[in-house]
């Protein structure tokens, strides 16, 4: 019997800076908040509630995001 095909979603990948200057590659973030008029920027928002949400677990404050660069550019 064939096997139901699975909904695959694109990510788009960004190395984050902060401003204490660290830096964490590879960020996922899902294709279909980019583009239009904001370009990049949504991915910054989507970003910062992922820092948000491990540092509520870790219970360290989130970072400062300093700025964005797609991976691989």
């Amino acid at each position: 019997m064939a096997k139901k095909p699975t909904a695959r979603q694109e990510f788009v990948l960004f190395n984050v800076i902060y401003e204490d200057g660290s830096q964490r590659s590879n960020r996922k973030v899902p294709s279909d908040l980019l583009g239009g008029l904001d370009r990049d920027e949504p991915a910054r928002s989507f970003i910062m509630e992922q820092d948000r949400e491990i540092g509520e677990k870790s219970g360290l404050p989130p970072l400062p995001i300093k700025s964005l660069v797609r991976s691989g550019r």
